[in-house]
C-alpha cells in the first residue's frame, strides 16, 4: 500500500498525494487542507465491488446492453456512473457485486469474467482513503430496472446503455477503460457471448436512444 512522502521531504511542507492509476491527479486546496487537516493524516483502506450486468438486445442477441446509474455530484453535475458499492460483513467482492448491482439497479445478474480492479485515493476532512473496486461482468437473469429499491437513495435513474456505446456515456475515464475492455472481451470469445444470451430475459425499459 502506498503511503504519503513525509511532509520534510516535500520543499511545500504538504504530505505528496498520488494520482489514481490511470485517471487524474487528486486537486487538494492546500490552504483548506492546513487549515482544517493534521500534516500526516491516517491511511484507511476501502475495499468495494460492482461492474457491467448484461442483457441480451431483443432484437439482435449479438447486441448487449449494460445497466447505468445517472448521480448527481457534490457539484449538482449529472454523472454516468457503473453500480459498486461496499463489502458488507464477511462478502467475498464477488458477493458484494451481485448484492450491490441487485440493489441498485433492479436487476439481478451472474459473474461472467473478472474485467479488472480500480485503484485510487481521495482525502477527507480527517483521513486519506485508498480504495479498490473489483468490476465483474454479469449476466442478467431477472429483475426489472429500477432504483427504487437502492438503500442509499443516490441514483436518480438507471438505464440500459448498448456496450459500444458505454465508454462514450460513462463520466470516469478509469470505468470507460473497463467498458472498452469488456467490449474486446465479447468480440473476442464467442463462448461469452454465448453463455451472456442464455437465459435472456426481455426488459421492461427501453435502450436509451
Amino acid at each position: 500500500m502506498s503511503t504519503p512522502v513525509p511532509a520534510s521531504d516535500r520543499p511545500d511542507g504538504r504530505p505528496e498525494v498520488p494520482p489514481p492509476p490511470g485517471g487524474a491527479p487528486l486537486r487538494v486546496n492546500p490552504a483548506r487542507r492546513l487549515a482544517t487537516a493534521p500534516a500526516h493524516l491516517p491511511i484507511v483502506d476501502e475495499t468495494s465491488a460492482g461492474g457491467l450486468v448484461l442483457r441480451a438486445g431483443p432484437e439482435d442477441p449479438e447486441d448487449f446492453s449494460a445497466a447505468v446509474l445517472l448521480r448527481r455530484n457534490r457539484t449538482g453535475r449529472l454523472e454516468w456512473c457503473l453500480p459498486k458499492g461496499h463489502l458488507e460483513g464477511r462478502e467475498t467482492p464477488q458477493e458484494a457485486a451481485i448484492r450491490e448491482i441487485r440493489e441498485e439497479t433492479g436487476i439481478r445478474g451472474s459473474i461472467q469474467a473478472e474485467l479488472g480492479v480500480i485503484d485510487y485515493w481521495f482525502t477527507g476532512e480527517d483521513r486519506r482513503v485508498h480504495k479498490v473496486v473489483h468490476h465483474y461482468l454479469l449476466r442478467a437473469e431477472g429483475g426489472r430496472l429500477t432504483v427504487e429499491d437502492d438503500p442509499d437513495g443516490e441514483a436518480e435513474d438507471a438505464l440500459w446503455v448498448r456496450i459500444d456505446e458505454l465508454a462514450e456515456r460513462l463520466s470516469y475515464p478509469n470505468e470507460q477503460r473497463l467498458a472498452a475492455a469488456a467490449l474486446d472481451l465479447l468480440e473476442s470469445s464467442r463462448n461469452l457471448r454465448d453463455a451472456l444470451r442464455a437465459d435472456a430475459f426481455p426488459t421492461e425499459r427501453p435502450d436509451l436512444p
